[in-house]
């Protein structure tokens, strides 16, 4: 059987956006974080997640200009990490995870929490002016927000997608709350989210740094 669908990439990518750009209201959002939503949608296939976008004006611009100074992304998970495009980081910056450090699961075991939080103490030596990004692990985000509430020198901007039914919502309303005045940060409240959105998230400011 014959199905006649749309094969050539560039037109599916071309056509892709310029649905999200028809369905989506982004009236209200600054050009750059507009981009921003404009990947986020188009990894997650929900026009609506725009009304639940949590994010510092500046946040955009603090990661990409992150970036173009080599600043490392520092990721949650390894579907994250592989999900950033490495030829859209301007200065072939770093792409992080530690959860397979071999240190990593004594640690978790030690401190009574996940892999993914305890993870978080290994980003200490490179947090300061870093991009983070978190989109599986809500006990990440809230144990990044313990290390920065002990006065550290913190990230450049949080891209915070945790996902899920349990601690996802709590740790972004906590990370609203905490870094609304301090730390540039991007968010989609409630329990929404996922490694593919936050990987989006890093590829969209990605874009400015190569401009």
């Amino acid at each position: 059987m014959s199905v006649d669908y749309l094969r050539d990439p560039k037109a599916i990518y071309r056509q892709s956006f310029a649905t999200i750009r028809n369905e989506a209201d982004l009236s209200q959002l600054p050009e750059d974080i507009a981009d921003v939503a404009v990947r986020l949608i188009h990894a997650c296939g929900m026009t609506d997640i725009v009304e639940d976008l949590f994010f510092s004006p500046d946040s955009a611009k603090a990661g990409s200009e992150a970036l173009l100074k080599g600043a490392p992304v520092l990721c949650d998970a390894r579907m994250v990490a592989e999900g950033v495009i490495r030829s859209r980081l301007p200065e072939n910056n770093e792409v992080l995870c530690w959860n397979n450090h071999p240190e990593c699961e004594p640690l978790a075991k030690k401190m009574g929490t996940t892999r993914s939080a305890a993870a978080v103490e290994f980003w200490r030596p490179q947090l300061a002016g870093s991009v983070v990004v978190i989109g599986n692990a809500p006990t990440t985000l809230f144990k990044l927000l313990e290390i920065l509430a002990e006065g550290v020198e913190p990230p450049a901007v949080i891209l915070g997608f945790p996902v899920g039914f349990v601690g996802a919502a709590e740790s972004k309303e906590l990370l609203v709350k905490q870094c609304r005045e301090t730390v540039p940060f991007l968010t989609l409240s409630g329990r929404r989210g996922g490694s593919a959105m936050a990987a989006a998230a890093v590829n969209a400011i990605a874009k400015y740094a190569e401009n």
